[in-house]
Order: structure tokens, then C-alpha cells, then sequence
């Protein structure tokens, strides 16, 4: 089994052209998951070439650098929490749930990320939850209280004001807006 590790996968619909583009290319997809692709066998030197100029046109790229798959694994494991996971569930506080994920200490954990992307994980973390907001409000699905249990949040005050520290807005005046401002996962 082979395994490759894949940078901008944020999404259900990211998997789906991912693994697309390894199965065009003639490979075999056991599984796919956020940043992770496993192939039956290797891929030849050809496939290599073709699928890495079709992840390339499409926004992704194949990591080849151990540090780099590290920190991808920390933010896949972040996104999936955030937006796919439910985080009132998370028995562990951040630190010990990704140490524990990526079976890593986690100072080495935080001291690469933070080297290497120039913020902190915790900081990763807040911004993919504050993103989760402005999706949830523009869906106006939730209410804020709902929206402060399911996302971990001690209290709606709690997460208006980093809500507000983050974006310039209170929620409510975001919701209010015409244009929303969200950001793609993966430039966060």
C-alpha cells in the first residue's frame, strides 16, 4: 500500500476530484480521506507526472516534505473537527486531542507549526471556528447559542467577541451584510 499526503484537501467534494485524479491516472484508491490518499501500489514515474500536473490545475499538491505532511495533518484534523465533527462532544482540551491524533508530542507539534505557517494552532483553530460561524449565520440555520455549544464556545459572549476580534463584526452585523467575506479553507 501506498500512501500520499495532499495539500488543500478541506472538503467531501476535494476527496472526490482528488481521488478522480489518481484513479485517471490509472491507480488503484483503497481509501481517501482529508490530506491522505491510499493507493493499492505505488505510482509509476508517468502517473506521478500526470497526477501531480492535474492536482496542481486543480489548487491541490503532493507533499513530499515530512514537515509539511505534519503540519497538513494538523489542519486536516482541525478542519475535520471544526466543520464535520462535533466539538461540545471533544472530551480533550486542543493540545491533547492532536498530540494525540498525530501520536506526537504535541510542543514539537505546536513549535514545527508555528515555524513553519508563522501562527500558533490554537490561532488555526479560533479561525476555523470563526469561518464555521459565518457559514452557519449565512445559513441562518442556528442560533447564536446553538452556535457557541456546538462549537465549543463557554458562552454566545465568548464567541462574540472573539467573533468580533477576528472579523471587525459582531455576528450580527456580519449576518446583516450583502457580502459575507467567507474564505476558502484552505487559505486560512
Amino acid at each position: 500500500m501506498s500512501v500520499y499526503n495532499i495539500k488543500n484537501m478541506v472538503c467531501a467534494r476535494c476527496i472526490k476530484t482528488v481521488s478522480g485524479i489518481f484513479q485517471s491516472a490509472g491507480a488503484e484508491v483503497k481509501s481517501a480521506r482529508l490530506g491522505i490518499i491510499e493507493l493499492s501500489g505505488p505510482l509509476s514515474e508517468t502517473q506521478e507526472t500526470k497526477v501531480r500536473e492535474q492536482l496542481t490545475a486543480e489548487g491541490f499538491e503532493m507533499l513530499d516534505d515530512q514537515r509539511v505532511k505534519v503540519i497538513e495533518q494538523i489542519k486536516n484534523e482541525i478542519v475535520t473537527l471544526v466543520h464535520y465533527g462535533e466539538l461540545d462532544e471533544m472530551n480533550d482540551n486542543l493540545s491533547d486531542f492532536i498530540a494525540n491524533k498525530l501520536h506526537k508530542d504535541y510542543n514539537y507539534l505546536s513549535n514545527l507549526f508555528s515555524s513553519v505557517t508563522g501562527t500558533t494552532i490554537e490561532q488555526y483553530f479560533i479561525l476555523q471556528k470563526i469561518e464555521k460561524v459565518k457559514e452557519l449565520l449565512v445559513y441562518d440555520e442556528l442560533s447564536l447559542s446553538q452556535m457557541a455549544f456546538n462549537l465549543g464556545y463557554s458562552s454566545v459572549a465568548h464567541l462574540s467577541a472573539q467573533f468580533k476580534k477576528i472579523t471587525g463584526l459582531t455576528p450580527s452585523q456580519f449576518k446583516k451584510l450583502n457580502e459575507h467575506h467567507r474564505r476558502h479553507l484552505d487559505s486560512l
